[in-house]
């Protein structure tokens, strides 16, 4: 049974082209390595390395940053102990007015007394500046460094300057080890953040960027099984790209630099523009989607891993509808406000009661720095 299951996931009528077996793949010529599965599967346990050194670079190297740009941790208030209202937090942080005048009563508390209460408690969970600072910076360096590597084996490569280069001779492409060791890093780092997802700041896009992680993956995992290796290095390198200047953005707006802030980010949306709904949709899809069409012809996989393909597109067009709200502040009121895709905001309702739209979004410190907080980014 065992072996059946095995037999239709590997299929090779879906995965390869037609008159092409995974036995042709396994055994390449004198001086040809070709992709294999197993090759993947150090990226498992090198991903718990890759979360290791994070935490060893956020510690080391990160922090003591934040401390030299007075990024402070900051010890938030704590709300009053209260068992009554402690439960109904970790059903509902935000209770509606009906609960909100039962608790009244129980309590013997004015509502406004209560409401403050879930303010701060709310506020207590939420996460420092310093702590984004060293969550962004890790993301920062990976992303400049694999941005650096991937460019340096790009360059000299000829289906950089026309992929039309990808299709020839598919799949009997050979494997150099600048291909295998861009794979590796990047499944590890995608897979050490499906990993941290869950422990890290918890942000509005949570779920799009679970879509996003699993679709990378895949799109990962399959390509190189698939020995697409030529389109998949141009795929991640593109994404990578404008990744770098948000997270530099990100950093400056922690560190209080608004101007750079600002700069950064306008940069970041522009890079982002052109990355995601120009070169990718209409250079590296259009490569995978027309010109292995023609040369190669297409085959079962072909659809999924095009399907994966356009599902990313949607996403960046989700992302740039965000960015580019975010992006038009930036240009026209002089700041970067509120990311829209930042990390869930603890203010409650009726802090902005009564309140005019102008006076919602100034800090109450005269301080004009916005949460800069999304995430693409992977990616």
């Amino acid at each position: 049974m065992t072996s059946s299951i095995s037999d239709w996931l590997w299929s090779e009528r879906f995965w390869l082209p037609e008159n092409v077996s995974w036995a042709d793949l396994e055994n390449p010529p004198p001086g040809v390595e070709y992709p294999r599965l197993r090759h993947m599967l150090i990226a498992l346990p090198l991903a718990i390395g890759v979360f290791l050194l994070r935490l060893l670079f956020e510690r080391l190297v990160a922090k003591p940053c934040a401390h030299i740009l007075q990024i402070q941790a900051g010890v938030p208030r704590r709300a009053q102990s209260n068992d009554v209202l402690e439960k109904v937090f970790r059903s509902k942080t935000c209770p509606d007015t009906s609960q909100l005048d039962g608790l009244s009563k129980q309590l013997d508390w004015d509502v406004r007394k209560i409401q403050r209460w879930f303010r701060v408690r709310r506020n207590q969970d939420r996460p420092s500046a310093q702590k984004k600072f060293c969550e962004s910076m890790w993301r920062f360096t990976f992303y400049l460094g694999i941005f650096i590597y991937a460019i340096r084996h790009l360059w000299v490569s000829p289906w950089m300057w026309d992929t039309r280069q990808c299709w020839y001779n598919y799949p009997f492409q050979n494997m150099s080890p600048g291909q295998y060791n861009y794979y590796v890093a990047e499944l590890a780092f995608y897979w050490s953040l499906m990993f941290s997802q869950f422990i890290d700041i918890k942000r509005k896009d949570f779920f799009i960027m679970l879509v996003h992680h699993l679709a990378t993956i895949m799109l990962i995992t399959f390509s190189y099984t698939n020995n697409m290796l030529r389109v998949g290095t141009l795929v991640m390198c593109v994404h990578d790209a404008s990744d770098i200047f948000l997270e530099a953005a990100k950093l400056a707006n922690y560190a209080k630099y608004q101007r750079l802030c600002d700069g950064l980010f306008v940069v970041f949306s522009i890079s982002f523009f052109f990355t995601r709904l120009v070169i990718y949709p209409f250079w590296v899809v259009y490569s995978v989607l027309i010109e292995s069409w023609e040369i190669v012809g297409p085959y079962q996989a072909w659809w999924l891993l095009n399907g994966l393909l356009l599902v990313l597109q949607v996403l960046h067009i989700i992302w740039f509808y965000l960015v580019a709200r975010i992006a038009i502040k930036a240009i026209f009121k002089g700041k970067v406000s509120k990311d829209d895709r930042s990390d869930i905001e603890s203010s409650s309702d009726e802090e902005t009661k009564g309140k005019t739209p102008n006076q919602t979004l100034k800090p109450k410190d005269g301080n004009h720095t916005g949460n800069l907080n999304g995430d693409t980014h992977d990616h």
